[in-house]
Protein backbone atom coordinates (compact mmCIF):
# COMPACT_ATOMS: atom_id res chain seq x y z
CA UNK A 1 0.00 0.00 0.00
CA UNK A 2 1.36 3.78 -1.40
CA UNK A 3 3.04 2.02 -4.38
CA UNK A 4 1.52 4.52 -6.97
CA UNK A 5 1.81 1.02 -9.32
CA UNK A 6 -1.16 -0.14 -6.93
CA UNK A 7 -3.54 3.45 -7.78
CA UNK A 8 -3.11 3.21 -11.55
CA UNK A 9 -6.09 1.81 -14.22
CA UNK A 10 -4.57 -1.15 -16.10
CA UNK A 11 -4.16 -1.54 -19.42
CA UNK A 12 -5.56 -4.75 -21.53
CA UNK A 13 -4.17 -7.79 -22.41
CA UNK A 14 -3.66 -7.22 -26.47
CA UNK A 15 -1.72 -10.59 -27.50
CA UNK A 16 -2.54 -14.01 -25.83
CA UNK A 17 -0.57 -17.09 -25.90
CA UNK A 18 2.55 -15.09 -25.58
CA UNK A 19 5.70 -16.08 -23.54
CA UNK A 20 5.32 -13.11 -22.03
CA UNK A 21 2.07 -13.42 -20.73
CA UNK A 22 2.52 -17.39 -20.05
CA UNK A 23 5.57 -16.37 -18.07
CA UNK A 24 3.61 -13.46 -16.06
CA UNK A 25 1.13 -16.09 -15.08
CA UNK A 26 3.92 -18.74 -13.81
CA UNK A 27 5.23 -15.53 -11.55
CA UNK A 28 2.08 -14.92 -10.65
CA UNK A 29 1.22 -18.12 -9.80
CA UNK A 30 4.37 -18.97 -7.80
CA UNK A 31 3.74 -15.26 -5.39
CA UNK A 32 0.30 -16.34 -4.93
CA UNK A 33 1.02 -19.72 -3.83
CA UNK A 34 4.73 -18.53 -1.82
CA UNK A 35 1.84 -16.58 0.25
CA UNK A 36 -1.19 -18.31 0.89
CA UNK A 37 -3.26 -16.23 -1.47
CA UNK A 38 -6.48 -16.48 -2.61
CA UNK A 39 -5.50 -14.24 -5.53
CA UNK A 40 -3.54 -11.62 -7.22
CA UNK A 41 -3.57 -9.38 -9.87
CA UNK A 42 -0.53 -8.35 -12.44
CA UNK A 43 -0.36 -4.49 -10.90
CA UNK A 44 0.64 -6.54 -7.46
CA UNK A 45 3.94 -7.70 -8.69
CA UNK A 46 4.49 -4.29 -10.98
CA UNK A 47 3.18 -5.03 -14.25
CA UNK A 48 0.50 -3.05 -15.69
CA UNK A 49 -1.86 -5.13 -17.06
CA UNK A 50 -5.45 -6.51 -16.62
CA UNK A 51 -4.57 -10.24 -15.47
CA UNK A 52 -6.01 -11.47 -12.76
CA UNK A 53 -5.39 -15.34 -11.22
CA UNK A 54 -7.32 -16.45 -8.47
CA UNK A 55 -8.10 -20.12 -6.34
CA UNK A 56 -8.97 -21.47 -3.35
CA UNK A 57 -8.64 -24.88 -2.01
CA UNK A 58 -7.39 -25.60 1.72
CA UNK A 59 -5.94 -22.19 2.65
CA UNK A 60 -4.82 -21.48 6.15
CA UNK A 61 -5.57 -17.53 5.44
CA UNK A 62 -9.39 -18.76 4.30
CA UNK A 63 -10.17 -21.50 6.34
CA UNK A 64 -13.41 -21.21 6.66
CA UNK A 65 -13.78 -20.30 2.81
CA UNK A 66 -15.47 -22.80 -0.17
CA UNK A 67 -13.41 -23.56 -2.88
CA UNK A 68 -12.91 -21.86 -5.49
CA UNK A 69 -11.34 -23.07 -8.93
CA UNK A 70 -8.06 -21.79 -10.01
CA UNK A 71 -8.74 -19.19 -13.06
CA UNK A 72 -6.97 -17.14 -15.25
CA UNK A 73 -8.98 -13.87 -16.07
CA UNK A 74 -7.71 -11.48 -18.74
CA UNK A 75 -9.88 -8.07 -19.17
CA UNK A 76 -12.52 -9.20 -16.77
CA UNK A 77 -15.67 -7.21 -16.97
CA UNK A 78 -17.98 -7.79 -13.92
CA UNK A 79 -21.78 -7.65 -13.98
CA UNK A 80 -23.51 -7.58 -10.24
CA UNK A 81 -26.34 -9.46 -10.59
CA UNK A 82 -29.14 -7.92 -8.38
CA UNK A 83 -28.12 -5.13 -5.79
CA UNK A 84 -27.73 -7.68 -2.43
CA UNK A 85 -24.83 -6.47 -0.54
CA UNK A 86 -22.61 -8.85 1.76
CA UNK A 87 -19.63 -7.58 4.57
CA UNK A 88 -16.90 -10.36 4.58
CA UNK A 89 -13.61 -9.88 6.22
CA UNK A 90 -10.81 -9.25 3.93
CA UNK A 91 -6.91 -8.67 3.56
CA UNK A 92 -4.52 -8.43 1.16
CA UNK A 93 -0.87 -9.29 0.07
CA UNK A 94 -0.11 -5.66 -0.32
CA UNK A 95 -1.79 -4.82 2.92
CA UNK A 96 0.03 -7.24 5.03
CA UNK A 97 -0.84 -8.36 8.50
CA UNK A 98 -4.48 -6.11 8.15
CA UNK A 99 -8.11 -6.72 7.70
CA UNK A 100 -11.53 -4.84 6.94
CA UNK A 101 -15.21 -5.26 6.74
CA UNK A 102 -15.78 -5.01 3.78
CA UNK A 103 -18.87 -4.72 1.32
CA UNK A 104 -19.43 -7.00 -1.93
CA UNK A 105 -22.54 -7.70 -4.47
CA UNK A 106 -23.39 -11.07 -3.12
CA UNK A 107 -23.94 -12.79 -7.09
CA UNK A 108 -21.81 -11.79 -9.79
CA UNK A 109 -21.45 -12.82 -13.79
CA UNK A 110 -17.99 -11.97 -14.76
CA UNK A 111 -16.15 -12.95 -18.00
CA UNK A 112 -13.01 -12.26 -19.52
CA UNK A 113 -10.07 -14.52 -21.57
CA UNK A 114 -7.80 -17.17 -20.04
CA UNK A 115 -4.01 -17.02 -21.42
CA UNK A 116 -5.05 -18.81 -24.35
CA UNK A 117 -7.90 -16.29 -25.24
CA UNK A 118 -10.81 -18.26 -24.68
CA UNK A 119 -13.60 -16.80 -23.22
CA UNK A 120 -14.77 -17.36 -19.92
CA UNK A 121 -17.72 -16.74 -18.29
CA UNK A 122 -19.68 -17.69 -15.12
CA UNK A 123 -22.31 -16.53 -12.89
CA UNK A 124 -20.92 -17.05 -9.15
CA UNK A 125 -21.93 -15.78 -5.51
CA UNK A 126 -20.27 -15.97 -2.03
CA UNK A 127 -16.70 -16.34 -1.57
CA UNK A 128 -16.10 -16.68 -5.36
CA UNK A 129 -17.74 -13.28 -6.03
CA UNK A 130 -15.83 -11.98 -3.07
CA UNK A 131 -12.50 -12.80 -5.03
CA UNK A 132 -13.39 -11.83 -8.10
CA UNK A 133 -14.48 -8.20 -6.71
CA UNK A 134 -11.08 -7.79 -4.88
CA UNK A 135 -8.87 -9.11 -7.48
CA UNK A 136 -10.60 -7.19 -10.27
CA UNK A 137 -10.11 -3.77 -7.97
CA UNK A 138 -6.90 -4.21 -8.34
CA UNK A 139 -6.32 -3.58 -11.95
CA UNK A 140 -9.14 -0.20 -11.38
CA UNK A 141 -6.15 0.98 -9.18
CA UNK A 142 -8.42 0.29 -6.03
CA UNK A 143 -7.24 -1.15 -2.77
CA UNK A 144 -9.78 -2.39 -0.76
CA UNK A 145 -9.56 -0.01 2.93
CA UNK A 146 -11.00 2.21 0.17
CA UNK A 147 -14.40 0.00 0.05
CA UNK A 148 -15.02 -0.20 3.75
CA UNK A 149 -17.56 1.74 5.43
CA UNK A 150 -17.27 1.60 9.58
CA UNK A 151 -13.05 2.10 10.06
CA UNK A 152 -13.43 0.48 13.38
CA UNK A 153 -13.96 -2.89 11.37
CA UNK A 154 -10.66 -2.27 9.82
CA UNK A 155 -7.04 -3.10 11.87
CA UNK A 156 -4.64 -5.62 12.51
CA UNK A 157 -5.43 -9.25 11.82
CA UNK A 158 -4.02 -9.72 15.50
CA UNK A 159 -5.79 -7.59 16.92
CA UNK A 160 -9.06 -8.24 15.61
CA UNK A 161 -8.86 -11.72 15.68
CA UNK A 162 -6.76 -12.20 18.97
CA UNK A 163 -4.98 -14.67 17.05
CA UNK A 164 -1.57 -14.29 14.46
CA UNK A 165 -2.64 -15.57 10.98
CA UNK A 166 -0.55 -17.13 7.91
CA UNK A 167 -0.39 -13.43 6.63
CA UNK A 168 1.04 -11.57 9.77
Amino acid sequence: MGDARLLRIAEPVTAFGTPELRALIEDMQDTMASLNGAGLAAPQIGVNLRVVIFGVGANPRYPDAEAVPFTILCNPVLEALGTDMEDGWEGCLSVPGLRGLVPRYARLRYSGFDENGVRIERQVSGFHARVVQHECDHLDGILYPRRIRDLTQFGFTREIFGEERADD
